[in-house]
């Protein structure tokens, strides 16, 4: 099972769209608070269709809380427009944690610097970012792809 967490996300949307990604890939969705809206949100619902009710997943107050949970912190991916390795470029197994920043300044450095995997995403230098839902769906689809060749 592959884990995805969301570090401070803003948008109902968004959160539910990978809610579903997640039910849709057997994954399991970690939400570090603060959230930019409540659980019950009618957007995030709507998002997650009626798929939020099968989804595993689990919020922490923090990122400290978060971590003390985690076994292995070596297996923890944060993805990063600054990093330098591309996500096609790791080596991901069942378990695997991916990271994900906020919408409107992705990961913060005090974040980025308690781990040491930093990943980026290709893309144009037309664009700043690609949508959060849309950059989880790479990277899932990345890591499945790779667990099951294994």
């Amino acid at each position: 099972m592959i884990n995805i967490v969301l570090v401070e996300p803003e948008i109902p949307n968004n959160t539910g769209n990978i809610g579903r990604l997640c039910v849709g890939t057997e994954s399991r969705l970690h939400l570090i608070h603060p959230f930019g809206f409540e659980i019950t949100d009618k957007n995030l619902k709507r998002s997650g269709l009626d798929y939020w009710v099968h989804l595993d997943w689990h919020q922490y107050q923090n990122v400290a809380e978060w971590k003390a949970q985690i076994p292995d912190l070596s297996r923890v991916f944060l993805m990063s427009s600054h990093a330098e390795k591309s996500y096609l470029e790791a080596d991901f197994q069942d378990g695997d944690w991916l990271v994900f920043g906020k919408e409107s300044v992705g990961l913060s450095q005090e974040v980025l610097q308690q781990f040491e995997n930093h990943l980026t995403i290709p893309m144009s230098d037309k664009i700043r970012s690609y949508n959060i839902a849309n950059s989880v769906a790479f990277v899932v689809g990345e890591a499945k792809r790779q667990i099951m060749l294994k």
